[in-house]
């Protein structure tokens, strides 16, 4: 990945957490929270995709149908999580199956 590639993320990154931590609703939540006698931990994930646009791509917008074709992307397990009896209750609430041997 290229520096000024770097950069720009490391900005949309910053400004992202800045929202974060200035967000009154967040603050606000967020203190509710820990006056009700809990401790909080606010762990957020963004998925940002982004492609270098093809500039002497055709005029009218459309793709050529090899361009068009989207590469088949497949997921693999690489481990085992342990999940504690508060995780199970969460994906309960969710209606998120726990296999049960994982217990």
């Amino acid at each position: 990945m290229d520096e000024p590639l770097k950069h720009l993320m490391q900005e949309l990154g910053n400004a992202i957490n800045d929202s974060l931590s200035e967000s009154d609703r967040i603050a606000e939540a967020i203190g509710e929270i820990k006056r009700a006698g809990y401790d909080v931990f606010l762990v957020l994930e963004a998925t940002i995709g982004f492609n270098r646009r093809d500039e002497s791509g055709d005029e009218d917008g459309e793709l050529e149908e090899s361009e068009a074709e989207e590469p088949k992307r497949t997921f693999e397990a690489t481990g085992k999580i342990k999940l504690t009896t508060q995780d199970h209750r969460f994906l309960r609430a969710l209606k998120i199956a726990v296999d049960e041997e994982n217990r």
